[in-house]
């Protein structure tokens, strides 16, 4: 088979695949019914972009694993940061206080300045959302009379190590190049790493 009609075929699967799924939209609404996610032509369109080379698509799809679960990790522990300082704190307003270092405030304010500046919608009104992977780290080990107690089985030292670990990982993630196999495991050492550590 040519490449032209391999191409063919793979274009008129994903038509086929548009059409399907807009229909179960229109059933879906048409009897109330909640069938999940299921994109719209427009939406399909929106994602979808047949101009990119079959093995870019193929390597996202994969990749999109590896940041979910960076995605999750990393939102769990703003949310355990924000939650620790705040319960210490006794006020929802912990940020102002002096648990968070000058510089790391100061930073926050400079790329939250930044995205106004560009005109573009700030993407969080926490100010925790606007502080690296690294800064979390500091911050949890600059508190450590706070999260050591949730660190119980471990030190300032071996968080450092597995935080410093898993931005290493994360950058390749976030920036949109492939892991390589023995990374992937690495991630997955990394972040068992992570929950021990809270054990």
């Amino acid at each position: 088979m040519s490449n032209k009609e391999i191409l063919r075929r793979v274009k008129a699967f994903g038509m086929t695949n548009q059409i399907a799924a807009e229909d179960l939209q229109k059933i879906g609404t048409k009897y109330s019914l909640d069938l999940g996610h299921t994109p719209t032509l427009k939406a399909v369109e929106d994602v979808y972009y047949p101009q990119f080379d079959a093995a870019v698509r193929a390597e996202a799809a994969i990749m999109s694993k590896h940041y979910e679960v960076f995605y999750c990790l990393e939102k769990s522990i703003r949310e355990l940061v924000s939650e620790t300082v705040a319960e210490a704190e006794k006020t929802e307003n912990w940020w102002d206080s002096k648990r968070i270092s000058e510089e790391i405030k100061k930073e926050v304010k400079s790329r939250i300045q930044k995205e106004i500046d560009a005109g573009i919608t700030r993407r969080s009104i926490d100010e925790l959302d606007y502080t690296t992977f690294g800064e979390l780290s500091d911050i949890i080990t600059s508190n450590w009379d706070i999260f050591g107690g949730l660190f119980s089985n471990s030190s300032q030292r071996a968080l450092r190590k597995v935080m410093t670990s898993l931005n290493s990982l994360r950058n390749p993630i976030a920036h949109c190049s492939a892991l390589a196999k023995d990374e992937v495991l690495r991630l997955q050492l990394a972040v068992q790493d992570w929950f021990r550590i809270m054990e």
